[in-house]
């Protein structure tokens, strides 16, 4: 067996992967660009996020063998990863083609099967401290008792989110992780903010996706939005509704031909009096039936030259109904209509998309966010909201991914084949194992991310922390449902349902392709 691997010997490991990331980047820069060279653009940003990962991981190697050898188990599978991206390639990578052969001797050690077997069923501490392990017990006991008895009813009748459940979160205080406390909220403007709404986060996705950890989304993303550029008024107002769960919040972005290209948006704010009339489509606007409010990105400024210069932010107050579509009409100041049509998904139910129909729907002045000074600057105010959101899903996907690996887990000490535990068998050993490592490696890498984003750094980094984090719930919670057998193509079967539930994550807060094109690959050229 491996000796447990010394701390300067994993960094090595991590360096030739970094260097290879390094390498890419200079061979792009010298060339057209990521909006040419797509493929590799595309791997690089996947490869770095990886990269970024396995550096996480070495604070977390330092705290003990056991931790040594889970992050020695996960760098030797980024870096064949990443060989993987790069054979064949060598050239438009800027490689040789034996620049892994420095990390060959630890692949040789810490990719056996032997030694991904001898790890199975460590998971690794977490490492919070006790505060954020006080948070974690909250939110895992109402996960449990308030959370999962529903999930499966709700996902198989694409249901609405339960009422109680809303209500219990806004007890527990849920909807105001992000909120200061001058406001009604808990944030109190240190790291423990980002750290406690990831810990809180994952909990409640373990729970569900669709009626657990996708509740405090929206409110998040509108809740910062507000606090970078709202009144005081406005602060005032929603901030402290927001915290309480009194008013729920749904996004309003992305319409029918633009999706990521937000600079594109064609629905229009068009000035009238005591506010603004907006017309226009949205589309893939989750929980807009049951929200009193939407954040809604709208052209003010008619000159579509001026791409996202020209947008403007609005809180757009509606009525709260169900899941099965509506329509609203208003008389003052002239007819308006706004209309939503349910599109049915294959998971992620519970929360419901919408596509939303805005003719002459009148907002008031006062909804503006940010009043005059608030006109053009929209788009910056979305940003605010979905950097932190980027995290957030990450942290979903955290979740998802806990759920479907303990279920794996379970399932595999209990079905016997061939006369014995499919857990004594080696393969599945080996898969458990991966999928605990990658597991532990993106909550080491969320937590760091988390802490930078306190210190108003980390915009890059929570782009990656999604685009790994969310790429890999898609292949833990395949493995979960391939360990299950013929059971796991059941609906009856929850392992079912973080299948279908992950595979949106790479679409929402930024499709995985944009994200590492538009996002990642330009800023790692651009120098960060």
């Amino acid at each position: 067996m491996p000796s447990h691997p010394s701390l300067d010997r994993l960094e090595a490991a991590v360096q030739v992967g970094q260097s290879a990331v390094d390498a890419a980047v200079h061979t792009l820069r010298r060339g057209p660009g990521a909006d040419v060279d797509q493929v590799v653009a595309y791997d690089l940003a996947h490869a770095a996020s990886a990269a970024m990962a396995a550096r996480s991981m070495l604070d977390y190697a330092a705290c003990g063998e056991l931790e040594s050898d889970l992050a020695a188990a996960f760098v030797a599978e980024v870096l064949v990863d990443l060989c993987a991206r790069v054979v064949g390639r060598e050239e438009a990578w800027g490689l040789e083609p034996d620049w892994w052969a420095p990390a060959a001797a630890f692949l040789a050690e810490f990719r056996s099967p032997a030694f991904l077997s001898s790890l199975c069923g460590q998971e690794g501490p977490s490492h919070l401290d006790s505060d954020f392990e006080l948070v974690r017990d909250t939110f895992h006991r109402f996960a449990e008792d308030r959370v999962r008895p529903r999930a499966e009813e709700v996902h198989r009748t694409n249901g609405d989110v339960p009422e109680d459940v809303i209500a219990g979160l806004a007890e527990l205080g849920g909807f105001g992780l992000s909120v200061p406390e001058e406001f009604g909220g808990f944030a109190s403007g240190t790291e423990s903010d980002y750290l406690g709404m990831v810990v809180a986060t994952e909990e409640l996705s373990w729970g569900s996706l669709g009626i657990g950890g996708s509740l405090i989304t929206r409110p998040e993303i509108l809740a910062r939005a507000l606090l970078k550029g709202g009144t005081e008024d406005q602060k005032r107002h929603w901030l402290p509704r927001l915290a309480r769960g009194e008013t729920m919040a749904a996004v309003a972005v992305t319409e029918p031909d633009y999706g990521s290209d937000v600079a594109s948006l064609a629905t229009s704010a068009t000035r009238t009096d005591g506010g603004w009339l907006i017309r226009g489509v949205k589309t893939w606007c989750t929980f807009a039936a049951r929200a009193e409010v939407l954040m809604l990105l709208a052209r003010t400024d008619p000159d579509r030259t001026r791409a996202h210069r020209g947008l403007s932010m609005f809180v757009v107050e509606k009525p709260q109904t169900d899941g099965r579509g509506f329509l609203l009409t208003q008389d003052q100041p002239v007819p308006g209509r706004l209309e939503g049509r349910p599109i049915d998904t294959l998971g992620y139910r519970g929360m419901h998309s919408y596509e939303l129909s805005f003719e002459d729907w009148f907002v008031p002045e006062a909804n503006l966010v940010g009043g005059e000074a608030g006109l053009g600057q929209g788009f910056y105010l979305q940003m605010q909201g979905f950097e932190n959101g980027r995290l957030q899903t990450a942290a979903r996907a955290l979740g998802v991914m806990q759920a479907a690996y303990e279920a794996a887990f379970r399932y595999a000490s209990e079905r016997r084949v061939f006369g014995s535990p499919i857990l004594d068998y080696q393969l599945t050993r080996a898969k458990l194992t991966k999928m605990a490592v990658t597991i532990q490696a993106i909550r080491q890498f969320a937590y760091r991310v988390a802490r930078l984003m306190a210190k108003g750094e980390g915009a890059l980094e929570a782009s990656m922390v999604k685009a790994y984090g969310c790429r890999a719930a898609e292949w833990v919670t395949r493995e979960a449902m391939q360990i299950h057998g013929g059971m796991g193509y059941a609906e009856e079967v929850a392992v079912s349902r973080y299948f279908v539930d992950a595979r949106v994550l790479s679409i929402f807060e930024g499709a995985d392709e944009t994200l590492a094109l538009k996002v990642i690959a330009r800023r790692l050229l651009e120098g960060g």
